[in-house]
């Protein structure tokens, strides 16, 4: 095994640099198929119109961090941090980790280059989104298969929601910091991306493995905790997958509950957790009464979270092609990880 070059892939969405990035990453967004299910010929111009209307309101919401997204320097952190797990497992200067995002640099064309270049004899597709969905992973893996033809035997996690050491990860966040904030009575609410009815009702197992994760951490806090799934983050007048975190948050306040936020689908910091959560959402519980309100940080570069990564690519390594890490998705989920080819 010390002897093979594995070239990892972790993908993400990206985010812009600066204030300049924001219209043309929001075109990038919505430009993808999996996002706009609808002809180029309909998808482009809907995206442009789109990109053009949100970019005024993105733009101070990502001058709260500055300017520009914080995520492309998270990802770089743990893909550092995950080399230096697996050099340590596999052996020094044999593993080098790279990154993809999906809408803004460094995109998977190039990046497909720097992996050539390496000359791997062994890849490994490593998707930052724990809970698989067509509208993350499969696009990114997709593009990905589009735009790399290096050399390689390619491994892949289609999903790592079930891995070991995930839970556990999310349980110690979880009481660092409930623990920090004196122990307060709350509700854990467990706070996904949201996605639009109709994508799950397409065979989509992200609900499903968002429940499944949250449950598995839920078990690890103990019986006595406060817990429910919910989802942030909706756009546009179509029905999404409830209850939204505000929803939850006003119910929570309604019975004179705190609350607090883990960010379930979100490994890095960026603009749903550092304004949509920390700003708008924390700004809510305030007006509804919430005795308290408290955000666990994203996993980042936590040494447990790493190494259950570390672990997952390990195991992918072990078997051929693309599979989830843990148990598969039910049979009625037909779009799930299977769909995509290797």
């Amino acid at each position: 095994m010390s002897e093979r070059r594995i070239a990892v892939v972790l993908f993400n969405l990206g985010g812009p640099d600066g204030p300049a990035d924001v219209t043309p990453f929001l075109f990038n967004l919505f430009s993808d198929r999996a996002i706009i299910d609808q002809p180029g010929a309909v998808r482009v111009p809907l995206a442009a119109l789109i990109a053009g209307a949100r970019g005024r309101r993105a733009r101070a919401n990502y001058a709260v961090m500055g300017g520009g997204s914080p995520l492309l320097a998270g990802t770089t952190a743990q893909a550092r941090a995950l080399e230096a797990a697996l050099s340590e497992r596999l052996g020094p200067g044999r593993v080098k980790v790279f990154i993809a995002m999906r809408y803004w640099a460094p995109r998977s064309a190039s990046t497909a280059a720097e992996v050539a270049a390496f000359i791997p004899d062994e890849v490994v597709l490593a998707p930052l989104y724990p809970q698989y969905s067509t509208t993350t992973t499969a696009s990114s893996l997709r593009a990905w298969k589009a735009a790399y033809e290096g050399p390689g035997a390619v491994h892949g996690l289609c999903c790592w929601y079930d891995a070991a050491g995930l839970a556990e990860a999310h349980a110690h966040a979880i009481r660092e910091t409930w623990e920090e904030a004196g122990r307060p009575k709350v509700r854990v609410l467990f706070s996904a991306h949201g996605l639009p009815v109709a994508t799950a009702n397409r065979g989509d197992p992200y609900a499903w493995q968002v429940e499944v994760t949250s449950a598995a951490i839920a078990a690890r806090l103990g019986p006595d905790w406060d817990w429910q799934v919910c989802y942030q983050s909706r756009v546009g007048p179509m029905k999404w997958l409830g209850p939204s975190t505000p929803e939850a948050i006003a119910a929570a306040a309604r019975e004179d509950v705190g609350v607090l936020i883990d960010p379930v689908s979100f490994v890095s910091e960026h603009v749903e957790t550092l304004v949509e959560l920390d700003r708008d959402y924390a700004r809510l519980a305030r007006q509804a009464g919430a005795p308290c309100y408290l955000r666990v940080p994203a996993l980042g570069v936590a040494a447990g979270f790493i190494e259950a990564l570390a672990s997952a690519v390990e195991r992918a390594l072990a078997r051929p092609g693309l599979g989830p890490d843990g148990r598969p998705c039910p049979a009625r989920f037909s779009r799930c990880g299977r769909e995509i080819p290797a």
